[in-house]
């Protein structure tokens, strides 16, 4: 799989960025000309970064800051909502502080990441191989809601996220397909109400309740 990075994301011509939405949907890239019509296999991971504004520079108090808000509006409306409802985690990125350096905590290793990377793998391949899958992005929509459909009390942190429109249909099904993965990284045989409203707040930034 590849696995494109964008970096300053906004820069890009509104059309250009529009242009991945239907592969990120299909995984396929289909072309349409007058002789015919060509279908090629395209399954990536896309990988979007964006300053907090024009000049970069509106972090903490954001005194620094130049921007207008209306250069502001413009320069994230570049990526387009249906395209932001596509991207499943999205996260802001804080300023490194002196802290960051002095701090005495500890990461775990890449070694530890990756075994527990792998057993979330093989954990998925054990579970979708009756229906020729083998990661919880394939998951149709259809066997989310029916063979591997959660409790209503695991995904009420989602379910109101419907109703009260802070995510579509396809965001909500991306929420549990990202669920789903934070519960095989825990070691959980299936998402619990935790990995619901995490996997919702990794994509709304808000505070779920």
């Amino acid at each position: 799989m590849y696995l494109p990075f964008l970096a300053e994301a906004p820069e890009y011509q509104r059309r250009i960025l529009d242009a991945l939405r239907e592969p990120l949907e299909s995984g396929e890239l289909v072309l349409h000309r007058a002789a015919g019509t060509a279908t090629y296999p395209a399954r990536f991971q896309l990988v979007l970064a964006a300053n907090p504004c024009p000049c970069g520079q509106s972090t903490g108090k954001g005194m620094d800051c130049t921007c207008s808000a209306q250069q502001r509006r413009r320069y994230f409306g570049r990526m387009s909502a249906p395209l932001l409802d596509r991207v499943d985690l999205q996260l802001e990125m804080h300023r490194v502080s002196l802290h960051d350096f002095s701090g005495s905590a500890t990461a775990d290793s890449s070694a530890a990441i990756a075994s527990r990377v792998a057993d979330a793998r093989a954990a998925q391949e054990n579970r979708l191989c009756a229906w020729n899958l083998s990661t919880n992005a394939e998951v149709p929509a259809a066997l989310l809601h029916n063979e591997l459909r959660l409790s209503r009390k695991a995904t009420v942190s989602v379910d109101k996220g419907i109703e009260t429109g802070a995510i579509t249909k396809r965001g909500y099904d991306r929420v549990l397909r990202v669920a789903w993965s934070i519960g095989d990284l825990a070691g959980r045989t299936m998402p619990n109400s935790d990995d619901v409203t995490t996997a919702l707040l990794f994509r709304t930034q808000e505070e779920a309740v």
